[in-house]
């Protein structure tokens, strides 16, 4: 379960919320201020949790091809060749 990257998104996002919900009504200083110091620690898991566990669903690169925007033509791009 900690290894799956939807559920990393969902409790760093489910954090963020709850962060700025306490910071707009004042509740709690030292539940923000707790949330606040272990944040880099959530950014570090989740992006971990992604680059290693992350599946890619997108199209590849054909052989020919240098860069691939998937709502963007090839041939409509300004490249110069």
């Amino acid at each position: 379960m900690i290894k799956k990257p939807v559920f990393a998104v969902a409790v760093v996002s489910i954090v963020l919320v709850i962060y700025c919900i306490l910071i707009g009504f004042n509740i709690s200083l030292s539940v923000v201020y707790f949330i606040f110091s272990i944040s880099p620690l959530l950014l570090a898991w989740l992006t971990y949790t992604i680059i290693r566990f992350g599946v890619y669903e997108g199209k590849g690169f054909n052989e020919d091809e240098e860069w691939g925007y998937e709502d963007k033509n090839t041939d409509d791009a300004n490249t110069d060749k």
